[in-house]
């Protein structure tokens, strides 16, 4: 069924206002990026999660902390193994510093969880990057559409002005004009809305499993390094 019977949608955007023409530019090119986005974050977000549950169900299935860090697989591909890399740095930074031993069993705790917050907190950083633009996209979309629309009926009006003619089929074209660019921003807002709270539970997921594997990874710590200190005199 033919929705626009006396014209279609390209003839209505190239019939546009400047204005209103600018508009549909705005919204298409942030219609392009957000589309990008939900690509690339479906694809990163989903295998950081796969990869977060998979190395933790390893790490607890280990025997101890170094078969678990080893079960963990290649720091490159692992978000766990990046966080226990740090950790692990750490601890060995610490294990040489010139500070005698009882005072290093009191700080080995803290700065172990320290560093795995940090760790934590950057690869969270580095999977919501960009993820605030669909939030704007879902926000800000449908009254920059409206923003269209109102100035492309303000058009219409200024035109039965100069017609001194108030006939439907005088004024139908221009508002038809308007009306599509909030139908547009709405187009643009829709997945940017149900896309960006997709990914905030999925990232919400993450985060969840990165932290049991920091509060397992300091559980371990703590019993096999206070009994490799208390074994050494």
């Amino acid at each position: 069924m033919n929705m626009l019977p006396d014209s279609d949608l390209f003839s209505l955007l190239a019939g546009a206002t400047l204005a209103v023409k600018m508009v549909m530019l705005l919204l298409g090119g942030m219609s392009l990026w957000s589309w990008a986005i939900i690509f690339h974050k479906f694809f990163t977000i989903g295998a950081a999660r796969k990869k977060v549950m998979e190395g933790y169900e390893a790490f607890m299935s280990s025997g101890d902390l170094s078969s678990g860090l080893k079960a963990l697989g290649s720091r490159e591909q692992s978000p766990l193994s990046r966080v226990s890399t740090l950790a692990v740095k750490e601890f060995r930074l610490l294990e040489k510093a010139d500070v005698n031993r009882d005072r290093k069993r009191l700080l080995v705790k803290d700065t172990l969880r320290r560093v795995l917050k940090q760790g934590i907190s950057k690869e969270m950083r580095s999977l919501t990057h960009n993820l605030p633009f669909l939030a704007t996209c879902a926000n800000a979309a449908p009254f920059i559409g409206l923003f269209g629309t109102v100035w492309g009926i303000m058009h219409s009006f200024h035109s039965i002005g100069l017609t001194q003619s108030a006939a439907l089929a005088t004024v139908a074209p221009g508002i038809s004009e308007a009306l599509v660019a909030t139908a547009i921003g709405l187009l643009v807002a829709i997945p940017g809305t149900i896309f960006y709270n997709y990914f905030l539970g999925k990232l919400n997921e993450v985060e969840t499993g990165m932290i049991d594997f920091a509060g397992a990874f300091l559980n371990r710590a703590e019993r096999e390094i206070t009994w490799a200190t208390k074994g050494e005199q």
